[in-house]
């Protein structure tokens, strides 16, 4: 990698341009107030109180006013300047000024300021030396964004960029937004009919059959390895009282994301939806003594949770506000919990794998400001995190504060076909909760000691995890997965009745996820058209039957959804290679 295209100079690339792209508006409509305008991942916004409506017809007169200000390499100059006098300068800026004041109240006595040109911003930098040296860039969008992201809050005009070293970085950049728009899964979902949202319960998802039948794989498989691991799976309530909540931290740490519940003659509210599986499972282990003996514990949910996130958070099933977490939580001695991490950490590279989804990074969070139990347990927690890592030669990186409020957590980030990355599963290290809880097992000398708790998930959230295998197969899901596995296409009217004996004979064959997925075509369309639906229809396997294979009494003519045409088969061979590739969740056809 060149120094040029080092991710830190890349983030100040963008946030230059972000500047840049400020400026312009400045000139453009010089009664436009300003937000903020940081870099993010893959460009940069700015947000902007238009004194006008702007849309997006209007993006190439505010670029052209953009790419003026670059080509006139103008420097970016910091200062210094005393909180009275910033207030002075932005006097005109409401939103500036309500920064400052923020500022202020943490203790400040003078803020940092970046100038370029007329255009002066709060800003701690850093920048490029001046505007010509942002490299190309393309304004991509424009959005709404609620003022600091709170709906109380007014409604800003959000403008999204980006920008690179070269051209042909943006060029290859641009491409890829033109593929993950056709990969993405709202419009593949409608496209194949997998599962809908309505306003009667915004934010969740409907699941339709086809979408409901992949929804239920990625259960079975679950299932599946977590028998062959030795978990208990267990269910508990969506609903808890605010006593529980408030023992375990979550009231304390996770209030605005609960939906908080007032049950009837309750004054105030007195329970809550479950945004997390924790406290049940708690209340499970809780409920009888517990020995070494039983150790490790490992007890498993498929546990719907609640979230309450904001309109502008949402973003189809990759963030809906009712999800289905995978969880478990383990319970083990000390001495155990070592092997225990390491076991995890194994079973989500070997489940990530069966997916097709590749590991782009591990992170250990450590310690976040909000958080309970001693310093003491946080550090033992750490160390041991970073000693399964060192031990076992995992590569990570250290992401500081981002734990969970109860422990440091390792999270997984996976990396889908077009390379983009995606959080998904997490395992956290807790020896809080079993102290906030008096959780107790008798040793083998008969004395009461504190287990230690690992939480984890490996899918995360299912729809989620749904959600990105959508994008990076395009809905061309492997046959264990695909809603509809196989569709028997006859030629003609004539051949309706062998395809019947053939459907049927395949619906006979039995496999780890039940019986084959079978369709028949017998629409009076050409065999063209019907061809080119069950592709558009992403179906892994084509059984074509003719004259020809009736008379032979127990063959079809086989293709591919990508158009490999495989010839006349044996109908006996056809269902060995089915089976083959279902129980070994094969990935390719």
């Amino acid at each position: 990698m060149t120094e040029k295209n080092k991710p830190e100079n890349l983030e100040t690339r963008r946030h230059s341009a972000a500047h840049v792209l400020a400026a312009a508006v400045q000139r453009l409509y010089p009664q436009a107030r300003f937000g903020i305008g940081p870099a993010i991942e893959n460009g940069f916004y700015y947000d902007f109180e238009f004194p006008e409506p702007v849309s997006d017809k209007d993006l190439p007169r505010i670029e052209a006013g953009v790419v003026k200000i670059v080509g006139e390499g103008t420097p970016f100059a910091q200062e210094d300047i005393s909180i009275a006098k910033a207030k002075k300068l932005f006097k005109d800026q409401p939103y500036k000024l309500e920064l400052i004041a923020d500022l202020a109240k943490e203790g400040e006595t003078a803020v940092s300021t970046y100038k370029s040109g007329e255009f002066v911003d709060l800003c701690r930098g850093p920048h490029v030396a001046d505007t010509s040296q942002i490299g190309t860039f393309k304004l991509q969008k424009i959005a709404g964004a609620y003022w600091k992201g709170s709906e109380t809050n007014p409604m800003l005009t959000r403008i999204y960029g980006t920008a690179f070293a070269t051209q042909e970085e943006l060029d290859a950049h641009l491409e890829m937004l033109e593929e993950a728009k056709e990969r993405d899964h709202r419009k593949i979902g409608r496209e194949l009919d997998l599962f809908s949202f309505h306003p009667e319960a915004p934010g969740d998802v409907f699941w339709h059959p086809k979408g409901w039948t992949i929804f239920k794989e990625l259960l079975r498989y679950w299932r599946d390895i977590h028998e062959r691991e030795g978990y208990l799976e267990v269910r508990t309530p969506e609903l808890l009282t605010r006593q529980i909540w408030d023992q375990s931290g979550h009231t304390e740490f996770f209030l605005e994301k609960m939906y908080r519940v007032t049950t009837p003659g309750a004054e105030e509210w007195d329970m809550a939806v479950k945004p997390m599986n924790c406290d049940g499972g708690i209340l499970i282990y809780k409920s009888q003594p517990r020995s070494y003996k039983e150790f490790p514990l490992y007890m498993g949910e498929l546990g719907v949770v609640h979230r309450y996130e904001s309109s502008g958070e949402l973003h189809g099933i990759l963030r809906p506000r009712e999800f289905t977490q995978d969880d478990a939580h383990l319970y083990c001695t000390p001495d155990q919990v070592k092997a225990e991490l390491k076991r995890v950490i194994d079973l989500c590279f070997e489940i990530y794998q069966t997916c097709g989804l590749e590991l782009d990074r591990l992170e250990l969070s450590t310690r976040p400001e909000g958080s309970i139990g001693s310093d003491e347990i946080w550090e033992q927690a750490e160390s041991i995190m970073r000693e399964v890592l060192a031990e076992n030669e995992i590569p990570h990186q250290i992401n500081e504060g981002d734990g969970a409020f109860y422990g440091p957590k390792l999270d997984f980030h996976l990396k889908d076909s077009l390379g983009r990355t995606w959080q998904c599963g997490t395992i956290q290290l807790d020896f809080a909760q079993p102290e906030n809880f008096d959780l107790k097992y008798t040793t083998a000398e008969g004395t009461k000691e504190r287990p230690v708790m690992i939480h984890r998930t490996i899918y995360g959230s299912i729809e989620r995890f749904l959600g990105i295998l959508i994008e990076s197969t395009a809905g061309a899901f492997p046959v264990w997965l695909a809603p509809t596995q196989v569709i028997i296409i006859p030629i003609s009217e004539k051949q309706n009745g062998y395809t019947q004996i053939v459907a049927e004979e395949l619906r006979e064959v039995e496999n780890p996820t039940g019986p084959l997925r079978v369709e028949i075509d017998e629409s009076s369309e050409t065999l063209e058209k019907k061809i080119r639906r069950a592709q558009l229809a992403k179906i892994p396997y084509m059984l074509v039957v003719g004259g020809r294979e009736e008379a032979a009494g127990d063959e079809v003519s086989v293709r591919l959804r990508s158009g490999e045409d495989l010839g006349a088969l044996k109908i006996s061979k056809v269902k060995r290679r089915l089976t083959e590739k279902i129980k070994d969740r094969e990935a390719k056809l």
